[in-house]
């Protein structure tokens, strides 16, 4: 466990859950800990249950295109009892259904919409997740604007522009 070795939280969960932690390391102070995919739920669940991380501050995503697989899940944790932040990473393919992450949204209620928004930006499924619908953009919207091969000048969505009458109270010319 690169630099994290004689960290005490990365020594219990690599005794309590054994493979699912692929590796850790210190990095920016705080625990790092790249997790196999399909056990994101359990060590989250443990995280916080015996572990005290009860506040999951932020999920995001992130783009790496020329990797396999090409996007990462982050989650930031806090354990407010202990003072202290732990910094989790998930790596997570595109398209097929084995690449899905599984939703944490049983351990945070708050994963919810940070979910949502990263499968709305990013394409990646959250396997579980009760209501996994764009939440930033419209449906049938064509792609997710934060990959990093999706035009800078945008696509052609279909969407009509609303037509908005700029002036007074209508009848006269603007």
């Amino acid at each position: 466990m690169e630099g994290a070795a004689e960290d005490p939280l990365a020594m219990a969960l690599r005794e309590e859950l054994g493979e699912a932690i692929e590796s850790a390391r210190i990095l920016g102070g705080d625990l790092t800990l790249q997790i196999r995919r399909e056990t994101i739920a359990e060590v989250c669940a443990a995280l916080k249950s015996k572990h005290g991380f009860t506040y999951l501050v932020d999920l995001c995503g992130v783009d790496f295109p020329g990797r396999e697989p090409r996007f990462e899940v982050v989650y930031h944790l806090c354990s407010p009892a202990a003072n202290r932040r732990v910094r989790l990473k998930v790596a997570a393919g595109e398209g097929e259904a084995a690449a899905a992450v599984p939703s944490v949204t049983g351990v945070w209620r708050a994963a919810n919409w940070p979910e949502r928004e990263v499968w709305d930006l990013y394409g990646v499924r959250f396997d579980g997740h009760p209501d996994l619908t764009r939440i930033l953009l419209w449906e049938g919207f064509n792609g997710h604007p934060l990959r990093k091969d999706f035009p800078v000048e945008g696509i052609d969505t279909g969407a009509a522009a609303a037509t908005v009458k700029v002036g007074g109270s209508g009848g006269g010319e603007a």
